[in-house]
């Protein structure tokens, strides 16, 4: 496993922590697939019963690495956006990994800030613990974009179809409390007491019939009749024709350049 992945096992729980704090583990392709094959390594260990998904230093996920590591390529560029569009790339994978491939209950220790492709892998875990200090922020309205990583789902799925649509277009900051009041989270937890309650959250969890787990893992999943995959690409879909168009490349080279963007509302 990838240093920038960092994976802690205790009894049947299995957390798999994102260690790239001078970046505030900020999604890099290595980043991204680390996770994905981690809770994919999880998935096939009959002793892991429960895992927990958090953040390194002071965030959880700041979302798509905009910039890369000295001497190396592992980020994706503003300017790439389409190199992971195409089928269903790492955003979209996380969704489908966390929620359809796992049939393990998977608990987001959300220890920091979560934004953009870091608030949906956040959204995507199945309960969701928060340090008081910590923050959610959409993004996507500043870079010209939809939501992806079936953040279009998770969202309404817990707050509902208006505060979902307010938050994404607001594009504002939401506390910990305002997030608990929202139902983006079941519990925010002191800073200081984090860590040991989180760890002794997915240790109570463990402690129940792995049977019992993963069959109301599943029947939940199932109940709620939608079509992950087909959303995923609708998504995809979507996100591709904003970040394309006039007003989506505007928003980006104001958001470099650190200016108000002056959309026109054009297609082409």
């Amino acid at each position: 496993m990838s240093n920038v992945i960092q994976v802690h096992d205790d009894a049947h729980v299995r957390i798999i922590q994102m260690n790239r704090p001078e970046k505030k583990n900020a999604a890099s392709l290595e980043l991204a697939w680390g996770v994905i094959e981690a809770i994919r390594e999880a998935m096939l260990d009959d002793e892991v019963r429960v895992l927990g998904l958090t953040g390194s230093g002071d965030s959880f996920c700041a979302g798509l690495d905009l910039t890369p590591d000295e001497g190396q390529e592992q980020h994706i560029p503003m300017t790439e956006q389409t190199n992971y569009l195409d089928e269903l790339g790492w955003v979209s994978r996380f969704m489908l990994t966390l929620r359809q491939e796992c049939d393990k209950p998977i608990v987001g220790g959300i220890n920091g800030v979560a934004v953009g492709a870091g608030l949906s892998l956040a959204m995507a875990t199945d309960i969701r613990i928060m340090a008081n200090s910590a923050r959610f922020l959409a993004g996507y309205p500043r870079i010209g974009a939809s939501p992806d990583g079936g953040l279009s789902y998770t969202l309404m799925q817990a707050i509902g179809y208006e505060q979902a649509m307010r938050f994404l277009l607001e594009n504002r900051t939401v506390d910990a409390n305002e997030a608990l009041q929202l139902g983006m989270v079941s519990q925010v937890v002191p800073d200081d007491q984090f860590e040991t309650h989180f760890h002794d959250y997915l240790k109570s969890l463990s402690a129940l019939s792995p049977f019992t787990i993963r069959a109301t893992k599943r029947v939940l999943r199932e109940a709620t009749g939608v079509d992950l995959e087909k959303q995923l690409r609708w998504e995809l879909f979507n996100i591709g024709k904003s970040l394309n168009s006039p007003d989506g490349q505007e928003a980006r080279q104001a958001f470099i350049e650190k200016r108000p963007p002056i959309f026109t509302g054009r297609v082409s």
